[in-house]
């Protein structure tokens, strides 16, 4: 399993957010400054994480980004998700090999480890990571 670049960006944003809301609303070009991400880059990752509802934006002179909800009803695999699309094995390796033994098992092997991974992400809520 590979994390994206987009996705580390994303959990760190999220996790910066979380760890500075009291303070407002949180400038992307803080985050940018903060952890040297490219501020265009980042602000394409910050909307995808709006859309997913997992981050809220304010726009004017107090804008800025913060948490949609509290970080007890955010999920890791929420973020992951927002940012890489849905976390599944697409591997085809039955059809491929035309139902061979061998790659039946391995498929399955490859489903249930990625429903574990995914089962971990979901369990790990933001305000235990924050802690």
């Amino acid at each position: 399993m590979k994390i994206s670049r987009s996705t580390g960006y994303a959990l760190v944003a999220v996790g910066y957010i979380a760890q500075n809301y009291k303070d407002g609303a949180v400038l992307a070009a803080r985050i940018s400054k903060e952890y040297n991400i490219p501020l265009e880059y980042l602000l394409k990752i910050l909307q995808q994480l709006v859309r997913a509802n997992v981050l809220r934006s304010k726009r004017g002179p107090r804008g800025g980004f913060f948490l949609a909800r509290p970080a007890e009803g955010i999920t890791l695999l929420e973020v992951i998700e927002a940012v890489d699309g849905p976390l599944m094995s697409h591997l085809h390796l039955a059809e491929q090999t035309g139902n061979a033994p061998f790659s039946v098992k391995m498929e399955a092997v490859c489903r249930k480890a990625t429903e574990q991974v995914r089962d971990i992400f979901a369990d790990a809520k933001l305000s235990a990571v924050m802690g």
